[in-house]
């Protein structure tokens, strides 16, 4: 027979207690051990800025890098270049990139919060995808690969090591350039103002003159007259 005593409560309690915290954090943190995208929307036709960030390495081994593999279908890229980064093209002597790396100066250790970003162009014929960006996170020790896709009507967070992925709306007027015709509009009206500025400067200038030769005819025939009165005196 055990006999349960006060001490002995007091240290299955806490052993519960300390069980049900690691459970309760270990969960989330888990659910969260991805490489996610921000924003996860984007428009066909237009650029967005994709940002790719994780807060941990592979398992606890510090990150090295990220190499990010381009689909099909996106019309440019522009990785943003930023300290403490080395950044390769992969394919861009011949076009669009397949892959663009970015490689850490030094190792980032796991807990710190990771991000590099790009930007992004959509071709028109992706609107209404969901174009997946896989992400191989490189570490001192090991690397993970995240480019596991979800199949329809299963939930991503199901899968061990989820591609980043980005849902493409349909093109919109913005997104084709129509700022830019309401910035031509602009400088139609811009210009247009303009030359009636510039009519009236040089309108002004020109009737000042002809005022002004006027009334020195006006003087100069007075000055005559005057004269003519003050040799007949």
């Amino acid at each position: 027979m055990t006999i349960i005593t006060p001490a002995r409560r007091r240290a299955r309690l806490t052993a519960g207690v300390l069980a049900g915290t690691a459970l309760a954090l270990g969960a989330p943190l888990a659910a969260s051990a991805h490489v996610h995208v921000d924003p996860a929307d984007a428009t066909a036709g237009g650029s967005t800025v994709l940002t790719f960030s994780s807060s941990h390495g592979c398992d606890s081994s510090p990150t090295t890098g990220f190499t990010i593999d381009i689909p099909e279908g996106v019309a440019g890229i522009a990785p943003h270049a930023q300290a403490g980064w080395t950044i390769e093209r992969v394919g861009a002597d011949v076009g669009v990139p397949t892959q663009v790396v970015f490689t850490a100066d030094e190792p980032i250790e796991s807990g710190l919060l990771t991000t590099v970003s790009m930007q992004v162009t959509f071709a028109d014929e992706l609107a209404g995808e969901t174009v997946a960006f896989p992400v191989l996170q490189e570490c001192v020790e090991g690397s993970t690969d995240w480019a596991e896709i979800a199949e329809d009507g299963q939930d991503p967070h199901d899968l061990d090591a989820p591609a980043p992925v980005v849902t493409v709306g349909e093109a919109t007027a913005d997104a084709h350039g129509a700022h830019h015709g309401d910035a031509a509009d602009a400088h139609d009206d811009s210009t247009t103002a303009d030359d009636s500025t510039t009519a009236a400067h040089t309108v002004l200038p020109v009737a000042l003159g002809a005022g002004g030769l006027a009334l020195g005819a006006a003087g100069l025939a007075a000055g005559l007259i005057a004269l003519r009165r003050t040799r007949r005196s």
